[in-house]
């Protein structure tokens, strides 16, 4: 496909390896317990759930396959609903989480909650000690992405989950693979969230954690079947299962080479952009270690970013943030959250790089989106 693909944060390129897997599968339903089609189908379920629980420092058995990480934050917020029978009737989230989690915390008022949000910072830190000051006896879960969809902001999740009172921490950590070390977070969480195609492996299947202590107080928010504890129940779609634990491996093994090499790249293009006379701004954290390295979030001094990335196409894909909120005419609650005017976040445009971007692209993009720029003047 003709173009230079920098939105790695809305979707990545499959891995090689991980297609083979898949095409290896084989069929079979896992919870066909009578023959040997389901025996094996159920081994290579198993095995990908010990991947997945690898990569995070979990055991396999508090791994839940999902549809993906938009599925597992909804099982993960609507699923502590009968925590108000016992008196906790109140969720905390930051100011810029995903929409699937801003969306999950809406449905659960529903059902008596109350929701507080946590304000961040202009470089969209959350303060733990924000989070230690609103937490109350009445506070049932505290929502947090580790890693923020559209401007990268990682979050001091340890810091955050020392500061949580014995109250359950849920972490969408749907953009962190390759942004961060994942090997030891089961440990400093409840539940948190995965998604195979932010990491190398398809589209359609996610994943949620799920602490075994906290396993008996879930509620289900799909019925029918008694699949995976009866947690998320449904047949499992066994070759996406298999690739999301191939990409699941390759990311524990070489996730921190990845990360170190794509992030030089996201620097070299904004190096590249500020040499071609760009007038523009890096929103949220100026600290690159505390970012997303593949992220480079930018406010074009002047620019319509809409209009800015329709004269790009097809050469340039890109997007203004998350892709779950396209077609919304409502600035990014994200960037609004970390201060820009209304003004400055109709001018930000999400460039993201990844592990299959190359010098030649990002050289290549930064000229298309300075001389687009300059015509739009």
């Amino acid at each position: 496909m003709a173009g230079i693909y920098l939105d790695h944060q809305a979707s990545t390129p499959m891995h090689g390896i991980v297609l083979e897997a898949m095409l290896e599968a084989g069929y079979g339903n896992a919870s066909s317990i009578e023959h040997s089609f389901g025996w094996a189908a159920a081994a290579k379920v198993e095995r990908a759930r010990q991947q997945v629980a690898a990569m995070i420092g979990s055991d396999p058995d508090e791994i839940f396959f999902t549809s993906g990480a938009t599925e597992a934050n909804n099982l993960a917020i609507l699923g502590m609903r009968k925590e108000r029978k016992r008196g906790k009737d109140r969720v905390l989230r930051s100011a810029i989480e995903h929409k699937s989690v801003l969306a999950a915390c809406e449905a659960l008022s529903e059902y008596g909650f109350s929701v507080d949000e946590v304000a961040v910072d202009r470089e969209g830190k959350v303060s733990p000690d924000a989070i230690a000051s609103m937490v109350t006896a009445q506070t049932a879960l505290i929502s947090i992405g580790i890693v923020n969809n559209e401007i990268g902001i990682i979050q001091d999740i340890v810091s955050i989950a020392s500061k949580r009172s014995n109250v359950f921490l849920h972490c969408d950590a749907a953009q962190a693979p390759y942004a961060t070390d994942l090997s030891g977070v089961a440990t400093i969480c409840d539940m948190l969230s995965l998604s195979a195609h932010k990491m190398g492996g398809p589209m359609g299947v996610g994943a949620l954690y799920i602490s075994r202590e906290l396993q008996p107080l879930i509620t289900p928010i799909l019925f029918g079947g008694g699949q995976q504890q009866g947690i998320r129940p449904g047949t499992l779609p066994l070759s996406l299962c298999v690739g999301m634990g191939a990409a699941c491996e390759i990311v524990a093994s070489s996730g921190m080479e990845e990360r170190a090499r794509v992030a030089e790249i996201r620097d070299q293009f904004l190096v590249y952009l500020r040499q071609g006379g760009l007038d523009f701004e890096l929103n949220g954290t100026k600290d690159h270690k505390l970012r997303h390295p593949g992220n480079a979030n930018i406010n074009i001094k002047g620019a319509d970013a809409e209009q800015l990335l329709a004269m790009l196409q097809p050469e340039v894909a890109a997007s203004t943030g998350s892709a779950c909120t396209s077609g919304s005419l409502e600035p990014s609650h994200v960037l609004t959250a970390i201060g820009l005017s209304m003004e400055e976040a109709a001018s930000s445009i999400r460039f993201s790089v990844g592990r299959t971007t190359t010098e030649s692209d990002i050289l290549n993009a930064a000229k298309a989106i300075v001389s687009a720029a300059a015509r739009l003047a």
